[in-house]
């Protein structure tokens, strides 16, 4: 079965075009959506997804109409060629039930592959360039050394929980235990 799916970004946006090329396509159901592409759920797309089986073929009128960005539609065209079902963009010609849309696929993943690996390779060097610097990643510590000292002092009044002494500070219990886990650790070395 062709199955389309058609994607406005708001109200005041028209599907018509989309759904026209769906149906001269020869798609015998189609799922609408409308609202951007960035925001979450995608309720259409969901029952759209739900409702495959192998051997039905996926059709949209362009990409971007089918994914937020290329990762999005590099899963979700993985979840389909596992599922057994095929693709096809129209603008695109990217028609995966053929040897040459499929190759056109596999490109798009592994420059989506790529694109991933630079950015990762890129963040490391990053990181590793900013520790060479002296510089410390990650969030800033809630507790200063002197709060540290103070929930220290304040623990020796046996009337007063750790809750409590979190609670004064604006940090959760366990962000309390910690830092009062790592002071004690630099006492003992």
């Amino acid at each position: 079965m062709k199955i389309g799916y058609a994607r406005v970004s708001t109200d005041e946006q028209s599907d018509s075009a989309q759904l026209d090329a769906l149906q001269e396509a020869g798609c015998e159901r189609i799922y609408q959506e409308k609202g951007s592409g960035k925001s979450r759920p995608r309720p259409e797309l969901e029952r759209m997804t739900d409702s495959l089986r192998a051997g039905d073929v996926v059709v949209v009128q362009r990409l971007d109409r089918l994914g937020r960005s290329l990762k999005d539609l590099i899963e979700l065209l993985d979840e389909f060629k596992q599922q057994g079902v095929q693709f096809i963009s129209l603008n695109e010609s990217i028609d995966t039930t053929t040897a040459v849309g499929e190759l056109a696929f596999h490109m798009i993943g592994s420059i989506a592959h790529f694109e991933r690996r630079i950015i990762s390779e890129r963040t490391k060097a990053g990181l590793a360039a900013a520790r060479a610097r002296g510089r410390k990643g990650g969030r800033k510590a809630k507790l200063t050394p002197s709060d540290i000292r103070k929930a220290h002092a304040m623990l020796l009044d046996p009337d007063v929980t750790k809750a409590e002494i979190a609670e004064h500070f604006g940090v959760s219990r366990p962000t309390l235990d910690k830092a009062l886990n790592k002071t004690a650790i630099k006492c003992l070395d």
